[in-house]
């Protein structure tokens, strides 16, 4: 497989790490303006230009890992490429973007990952256009699942709350890091014993999480929770003080999800 990844940042960067693991990777060429940070490998080919691609490179897959502000800059460079598939990992610019910009003759699947990727443990979420086959999605599910978990949906509609579960989740777990480490100071402990204990509490619980995926979320809730103890004192507070975390998470999720529809209009 030959891929063209146009940017190659804190996301690009993770899934080309991801992609080297892949034997079927044949050839990688990489546009960006800073080439010095890349991998040393024989298949990576780094260039600052597109005008510096050979006259008879035929990319598989186009990967447009760049800014969405500077998406309109770059993208019309590339709709030469009239039998790659295009994979945005770029927020807020959704399918008819691209036709508009590419045609509406080529294969576009946008697609939304989350930071974790950089660390083999992301989620992305990803729906074609008309043109995209059932191999095409077979293609992309491979690449996306080299920076953890993909999953290939029918509905574009569906994108923006994605992105406000997932593409922003990460930041909603490090505020809950943040808030518990404040309130253990404020409950007498120091702060950095109290960010200790916050940091590796969450990350202990996710690999637990993961590790007994067969278990709804209320199940390890309710596994951790003895009857009149102090968790069951704490969860007294949390789902119902005022409206309960339930009410805010809500609130939270569906702004994320206004501002993600805003920005792709």
């Amino acid at each position: 497989m030959k891929l063209l990844l146009i940017g190659c940042g804190k996301m690009g960067s993770a899934m080309l790490n991801g992609w080297l693991k892949d034997k079927q990777i044949s050839e990688v060429f990489i546009i960006d303006l800073n080439i010095d940070h890349l991998p040393k490998d024989p298949r990576i080919t780094g260039l600052n230009s597109p005008d510096q691609l050979p006259d008879d490179f035929k990319p598989d897959v186009i990967i447009l890992a760049v800014k969405p502000q500077i998406m309109d800059k770059v993208i019309s460079q590339y709709s030469k490429y009239d039998d790659a598939i295009f994979l945005s990992i770029a927020a807020g610019k959704n399918i008819k973007y691209f036709e508009d910009k590419l045609g509406i003759d080529k294969k576009i699947i946008r697609s939304m990952p989350n930071t974790p990727a950089a660390i083999g443990e992301g989620i992305t979420v990803a729906v074609g256009n008309k043109n995209i086959s059932d191999a095409d999605k077979i293609t992309v599910n491979k690449l996306l699942s080299s920076v953890g978990q993909a999953i290939i949906i029918d509905d574009e509609n569906q994108i923006d709350a994605v992105t406000a579960i997932s593409g922003s989740g990460p930041a909603y777990v490090f505020l809950l890091i943040e808030a518990m480490t404040k309130a253990g100071v404020n409950a007498g402990l120091p702060e950095e014993l109290s960010e200790k204990l916050s940091r590796q509490t969450v990350i202990g619980s996710g690999l637990l999480a993961k590790s007994d995926a067969h278990l709804s979320a209320s199940e390890m809730r309710e596994n951790v929770t003895s009857p009149n103890g102090t968790t069951y004192a704490a969860l007294q507070v949390l789902m119902n003080y005022d409206k309960g975390i339930q009410d805010i998470m809500n609130k939270a999720v569906q702004a994320a999800k206004e501002r993600s529809i805003e920005l792709s209009n």
